[in-house]
């Protein structure tokens, strides 16, 4: 009988010692908060295949939280519709069963879902910026799939529907160029320009020459945009310039990173983000470290600066810890950001290289920046 009594005695002091407390506690008010105005100042820090933090480059302040699967490489936004485009990929068991991928828009003004469009179970979720793009027309969207057969599906943002897929074999990538058209880097050494038609519809497809040797010195998935065309850059440092010409693919002679010196001294290029340029293309950053071949993926310990014009170094920062991520913003006054390897971004002046200031901990491991402008 004891036994019995226990349980019901503590029960009935539990209801009426707890009974005023939630009297007292005013209900909870649900809200939604909304970003201003686009900043230039703004940047987006992505996990490496998950969420992205919203921050403000001039404050260091956290403005938002996009919530993103797992397999989300990269994100695109759209700030003339207001909207966020992430390719998505979901399994009915998280990592395992029954896969589905979609195209989720969300708004720049909420970061919350606005709606979704289906496409190929393909995604490539590999953290790669240029895996999703917004072609010129601003109505036709190409994300890159890989399972491990190679092709990109064409989403039209308009009418919310998946339009095509087109296979590219061989070819990685989507570096949009003028009229309706995307270049990709190829297993071969070469560039290819596929145009898309106004039904988002391929109807055109063409190579440049080999220009890079994928055995003796490959060329990085990592471009960078760069007015109407492109800059990539090789493992040994060499710099080129592509984009279109006439009616096929023009690229440059190519320039190097480092002097007889630096590769003397054993400088080569590497991380994770190894490249960064000022919005109006004058000054490059590259993230530099002291190592053998096969050390492409090692931090940087250095930031070297280079006038892209004269091609030449006009500038070193040295870092406190090794870096793996660099950026500029589009600010007037450019800011340059660094993501270390104790996950700390660190801001300074692009053009005296002078710390500002440094976010400690941003929240989740920084795999790749983004810009939040148009």
């Amino acid at each position: 009988m004891k036994d019995l009594l226990l349980p019901r005695l503590l029960v009935t002091c539990l209801a009426l010692f707890g009974a005023p407390a939630r009297a007292d506690l005013a209900p909870e008010t649900i809200s939604v908060e909304t970003l201003g105005e686009p900043q230039s100042s703004w940047f987006l820090a992505k996990d490496m295949l998950g969420s992205a933090s919203l921050f403000d480059a001039a404050t260091g302040e956290m403005l938002g939280l996009l919530s993103l699967t797992p397999f989300t490489p990269t994100v695109q936004p759209n700030l003339r519709k207001g909207e966020i485009y992430a390719a998505e990929a979901y399994y009915s068991r998280l990592y395992d069963g029954e896969r589905n991928d979609v195209l989720t828009v969300y708004s720049t003004t909420t970061l919350a879902r606005a709606a979704e469009i289906e496409i190929p179970d393909k995604i490539a979720s590999l953290p790669f910026r240029q895996y999703i793009a917004l072609m010129d027309d601003d109505t036709h969207l190409v994300l890159f799939n890989m399972i491990p057969a190679q092709s990109v599906s064409v989403v039209n943002i308009e009418t919310r529907q998946f339009v095509s897929e087109i296979t590219t074999p061989g070819c990685a990538l989507i570096m949009p160029v003028a009229n309706r058209s995307f270049l990709q880097q190829c297993g071969d050494g070469r560039l290819q320009k596929i145009v898309l038609g106004a039904n988002g519809e391929e109807v055109e497809r063409v190579r440049s020459d080999v220009f890079f040797s994928v055995e003796e010195d490959p060329v990085y998935d990592k471009p960078l945009p760069l007015g109407g065309g492109w800059l990539m850059v090789s493992f040994e440092g060499k710099v080129f310039e592509a984009g279109l010409e006439d009616d096929g693919i023009g690229i440059s002679e190519p320039w190097s990173l480092l002097s007889e010196a630096d590769q003397g001294e054993s400088w080569r290029i590497g991380g994770g983000q190894i490249l960064a340029m000022t919005e109006d293309g004058s000054t490059l950053f590259a993230l530099m470290h002291q190592g053998g071949v096969d050390t492409h993926e090692d931090p940087g310990t250095e930031v070297w600066v280079y006038d892209r014009q004269s091609q030449r170094r006009i500038g070193r920062l040295q870092l406190e810890v090794p870096a793996m991520n660099l950026f500029v913003t589009a600010t007037e006054q450019p800011m340059l950001l660094v993501s270390d390897v104790e996950n700390q971004i660190h801001i300074f002046d692009a053009q005296r290289l002078r710390k500002l200031r440094t976010i400690e901990d941003p929240g989740q491991a920084v795999g790749m920046f983004q810009h939040f402008h148009q």
